[in-house]
């Protein structure tokens, strides 16, 4: 992979493990485990996929695949419980063991947005961090390459985050940015963009933005958004009576575009480019551009909630290193080492990351 800009990374520093706690960096306590709920196991979607089967197949598997975002809850099986959680234990009870693996080597964070740094909400749009998660991955970017990996376009994610010190990688992956300043950004180079592979694929996604607009303004609820090289059609304010009419008529325009995909996200319907670009080529876009491709002085963190995020999983479990970790309440199949429950507990894990960074710096001065 050739980087389009080099960035100059940080010295290679890892923390001193001794001096970390599991003491919270804000007040209050850590939030007690709560109760995991079982459900069923994921259903196949490979029909999804424009041109696979005929139409009713088509249709039936984009509407089990709707379903199946936002599934009915059961009554908690304890040993399925209890079996997910050996698998995905807390990365709040098992910080230790997590900065043991970084001894010596450089965190790289990554961070979805909606459900991890912010909750999920009935309207996109309104999906606001607080400002002490604001303020919790401000703090970790002063210490670690800190990289936001959205499904939204980039300037969208960049106004509900408003730091200027991170990367961004929106669109799935497809627009990254690296900070306008600071240390990683290398003087002189005022070609901030790192990539962007879907560029010839924009005509395309607003010739199809404004006919998904025009065929579910009649569904009340549905929402398009333009995240400038893949579209999201929002079903969560949609009544289920009208899912129906909602994916065939996201059928009806998306058959037409043999060169996009449609895959599914939490109560969302995504358009994109079809090319083999997902948040996991993003993250090690990323890394790359870092001067950490191939490196084993690196110790990625990715945080998400979403199944896109899977893709970034599933790339750090192939690298094997690295700790992938799926924000949820419940039981999901994953490619996630760790879990946590919801945006509060990432703030948690964070300002413990920052934390322990901090003790260790204070330690080695100390030393001197």
């Amino acid at each position: 992979m050739t980087n389009q800009n080099v960035i100059i990374s940080e010295p290679r520093s890892g923390f001193d493990s001794s001096v970390l706690s599991l003491t919270p960096a804000i007040p209050g306590p850590l939030p007690q485990p709560g109760r995991f709920i079982a459900v069923p196991a994921k259903k196949s979607f490979k029909n999804i996929e424009s041109g696979a089967g005929d139409h009713a197949a088509r249709i039936t598997a984009l509407l089990d695949s709707m379903r199946a975002s936002s599934p009915t809850r059961r009554s908690s099986e304890t040993e399925n419980i209890k079996s997910w959680i050996a698998h995905h234990p807390s990365a709040l009870n098992m910080f230790d063991e997590i900065i043991k693996a970084s001894k010596g080597k450089q965190i790289v964070v990554f961070l979805d947005y909606d459900g991890t740094l912010s909750p999920i909400v009935d309207d996109p749009d309104k999906a606001f961090m607080t400002s002490e998660m604001r303020e919790a991955v401000r703090d970790t970017a002063k210490y670690f390459p800190t990289a936001i990996v959205s499904g939204r376009c980039r300037a969208k994610v960049f106004n509900f985050v408003k730091l200027s010190e991170l990367y961004y990688a929106g669109s799935h992956g497809m627009d990254i940015k690296a900070p306008a300043r600071g240390r990683n950004y290398r003087k002189g180079n005022n070609q901030a963009v790192l990539c962007q592979p879907a560029r010839e694929y924009l005509p395309m996604i607003d010739e199809v933005y404004k006919s998904l607009v025009e065929k579910t303004k009649s569904i009340p609820g549905a929402k398009v958004e333009n995240n400038k090289f893949c579209l999201s059609v929002h079903f969560r304010r949609v009544d289920e009576k009208r899912w129906t009419e909602l994916a065939e008529q996201v059928k009806l325009v998306t058959k037409k575009y043999p060169r996009l995909r449609l895959t599914q996200g939490r109560k969302v319907l995504e358009i994109r480019p079809s090319i083999k670009w997902d948040k996991g080529n993003a993250l090690e876009f990323l890394l790359e551009s870092l001067g950490y491709a191939n490196s084993n002085d690196v110790l990625p963190i990715y945080i998400g909630d979403d199944r896109t995020d899977e893709d970034a999983f599933k790339i750090l479990r192939n690298r094997g290193q690295g700790c992938g970790i799926l924000v949820s309440k419940s039981p999901k199949e994953t490619n996630a080492s760790y879990s946590l429950q919801e945006p509060l507990e990432v703030m948690y894990f964070l300002n413990l990351l920052v934390e322990g960074k901090r003790s260790s710096l204070q330690q080695r001065f100390q030393r001197k």
